[in-house]
Parts: C-alpha cells; structure tokens; sequence
C-alpha cells in the first residue's frame, strides 16, 4: 500500500504547476502551506486543471467511432476499444485511477485544512463549496468508471471504488459500494449547495463550479439513479435560470464549444485530440443523422471514404454541463412521470434547434403518434445524436440497454455482447497490482 499511496503523492505534488508550486500538505525548507483565500485558489486551481481526460476513452468503447488502425497512437489505445481490461500489453493506455486519487487529495487539503486557515468570507466559501463539488464529481465519474450502473436494489452490494476523505496518503483504501458513494456524492452535493456563493461562472472560467453547475450536477446525479421527481426539480431549476439554445440553422459554432450559450460549465477535456486524430466517426454514427440534422455538417467532417469528428480536440470545446441536457433530462424524468405530451414538448424544444425547419415538421409529425416506449427509445436516438463524443454516450448506454457493440480491428471481430460484464471497467491492472484490497 506504501507503493502507490507514494506513487499518489508524487503525483499529486507534481499538479502544483499552475501558479502554486511553493504550495504542498507538509512544509519542507523553502515550501509554504497555503493559508489564503488565495493560496487556496490557486491549489484549487491546480486540481481543476488535472482532472483526469477519461471520457474521451470511454468513446472508444462506445458504438460512435471507428479506430484507425494506421494511427499514431493505435498501439496505445487498441485494447480499449477491444474492450480488453486485463492481461493488457504494457503499451496500453489505462483508465485513470492515480489521478483521480490526486486530485482528490488536493480537495481534502482545501475542504480539511482551508477550512481551518482561510478567514470567513463570500471567497473562502466559494472556495470550500467548488472543492465540495469537484470531489463528488469526482467519485460520481469514478463510479460510473468502475461501479455498476446503480440500481437500488443491488447498489448497497455493488461494488464502487475506494473512498479518501483525509489527507493521510497512508491510509489503506478499500473499495466502497455503489451506494456508498453515490451517498457521499449527495453529502458532498449538500455541504457545496450550503456554501456556493457564484450563481453562474463567466465564460473562461466556467470551468468552476457555480450554483447553476451544480444543479446541473444534481439533475444528472438523479437522473442516473432513476429519482424522477429530483431529476425533473432540478433540470428545472436550471432552465429557470439558464434556457438557452444554440440554433443551428443560424450558427454553426457546435453547442458544446465553452462559449456557446448553452455553456454551464466547462471543464472536461471529452475529446481528447491524440483520440481525435486516430478515430473516424462510426458508420452507425453517421447514419443515425439525416439529411436535415443541422448538427451532422458541424460535428462531422468527410474524410475520403470515411468521417472526422470536428466538434472536439482543442480546450475549446470543453464540456461538462449544458442547457441541451437538462432539456432531455426534464423530457426523459417527465415521460418516466407518465406525462408524455410535457416529455415531448420539451425534447421539441431542443430539436427546433436542430433541425430544418421542415426537417423539424417531420421530426414533429415522426413523435406526435409514439407511445411512452417508442418515444423512449426516440430520447436515447437523440441523445446518440446530440451529445455524440462529449462522453456521454458509454453511461447512457450502461444505463439503458447495454446493447451488443461489434468492432473490427485488424481484420479481426471483438464483441461487447448484450449485458457484457465488461460494461462495468475494471479497476486498472497498474492500481490491483500495488493494492492487493482492489
């Protein structure tokens, strides 16, 4: 345990090099610890700035890209897409697990001992209510990494992760049930709903969080754990806020860029360009859009016989919230509520946005005669449509189908089948081999 709680701590002291680098937990010759709202910020800042770039994996995962075999980096990233997590060749890229542990700790230094060292004031409560946030997103993602998708009546006995709210890197981690975190993640929530002071972050630095992020978070947090009523209440709450719609047929900046008007905040890197560069969009992508989907020119680009992804790669489209889907999580928890023409109507709000306007008509006359199970089905089509490549589309479809997903790599077939265990990740090779409690 003394091996990768070391190997954390490196790591972790190796984040402070976005303008807090004199700051760390203990204080050797030469070293300060941070005290200040500002000293603070700017380990804060650090820990923001290191979240772990895991999502744009998962979309190798997933039904909406193609690996390109003469790729660069094709070596680095193969055994993902053939779902491989165990037994992997050593060139393989992992999924994070020393990273999100990193971040963390920093969090714990600012909510354990920030607490104790910043003077009150409407900063230091911003400050503490940010690292609040971030933790419970961060064992949000990492349950949603290497947990099941949570059920209720499994989640107390599934499996999650390991969780560290202390600073002390020598402590044994064992993991946690889904439950367990999931729970964590609601009192991490409140403690942050308690103290945020920002009601939205201006663009370039909504990367942090704010009391309109947060509800976004929250929308999203119930809609995973099937809350109905708490995912309609807080994508409500939202749009009572922040509504607003990029339209396509008059813009042709993608919705997810940070300084699109649907940006609630904008802190995941979900298309990582080294990923960008190998992938092509899948021939089941492409073909879920239709000739008058708005958002097929300006996600997509042709590429000989094959498509590019362009909605994506560079820090400008960094997306973590955005008004888009607090609209198809209001629609998805209303037809859940057996209020199927409100389910529709708003899920036609986005899509007036996205569409030809008669490709909108069609779109209408399409959802008017469905039932509550065909306009299900229609939601998550829309949802592959809408939010492809921002790291979506791996938890929607744990948390719906978990369909069969065929990939051919090097002439040869790998087969994610139906219900495949492997629709939970493993916990990485590297973390089990220097844990033996993983």
């Amino acid at each position: 345990m003394r091996k990768i709680t070391a190997f954390i701590a490196i790591a972790a002291i190796s984040f402070i090099s976005v303008g807090c680098d004199r700051f760390l937990d203990i204080q050797p010759e030469g070293k300060i610890i941070p005290t200040t709202a500002e000293d603070y910020r700017k380990v804060l800042t650090s820990a923001y700035s290191k979240y772990p770039v895991h999502k744009s994996l998962t979309a190798l995962r997933t039904d909406e890209v193609s690996i390109d075999e003469n790729g660069m980096d094709f070596i680095s990233y193969r055994e993902i897409a053939m779902w491989k997590d165990s037994n992997n060749d050593p060139a393989s890229t992992e999924f994070p697990w020393v990273s999100f542990y990193s971040v963390n700790f920093y969090l714990n230094q600012i909510i354990n001992e920030g607490s104790k060292t910043m003077q009150d004031s409407p900063e230091m409560r911003q400050i503490l209510a940010e690292a609040y946030a971030l933790r419970a997103y961060l064992y949000f993602d990492m349950a949603n990494l290497y947990g099941k998708p949570y059920n209720s009546a499994t989640a107390s006995t599934d499996r999650g992760v390991p969780i560290n709210l202390e600073i002390d890197l020598e402590k044994v981690l064992k993991p946690s049930s889904v439950q367990e975190v999931y729970n964590q993640v609601h009192a991490d929530i409140k403690k942050a709903e308690e103290l945020m002071v920002e009601e939205k972050q201006p663009a370039g630095i909504n990367y942090r969080f704010s009391k309109t992020a947060l509800r976004a978070f929250q929308a999203r947090t119930a809609l995973y754990e099937g809350d109905w009523n708490q995912a309609l209440y807080y994508a409500e709450q939202v749009l009572a806020v922040k509504g607003d719609l990029s339209n396509l047929n008059t813009v042709n900046t993608p919705p997810n860029h940070y300084a699109s008007p649907e940006s609630i905040m904008a802190l995941d890197n979900t298309w990582d360009n080294s990923i960008k560069n190998l992938s092509f969009a899948s021939p089941e992508l492409i073909s879920a859009y239709n000739a008058t989907d708005k958002r097929f020119g300006i996600y997509f680009e042709k590429n000989g016989n094959k498509y590019k992804v362009i909605k994506g790669g560079s820090s400008d489209f960094r997306v973590s919230f955005r008004t888009a889907e607090l609209y198809f999580i209001k629609s998805e928890a209303l037809l859940k509520l057996n209020k199927l023409n409100e389910a529709k109507e708003t899920l036609l709000k986005v899509l007036k946005n996205r569409y030809t306007p008669d490709g909108y008509t069609s779109v209408q006359n399409a959802v008017s005669p469905m039932d509550a199970s065909a306009f299900m089905t229609f939601i998550l089509d829309e949802r592959y449509r809408e939010f492809a490549l921002e790291g979506q589309r791996w938890s929607d479809l744990r948390r719906a189908n978990q369909k069969k997903i065929t990939h051919t790599i090097n002439g040869k077939e790998y087969i994610l089948q139906q219900n495949d265990v492997r629709y939970t990740i493993e916990y990485p090779m590297s973390a089990k081999k220097n844990n033996p409690n993983l």
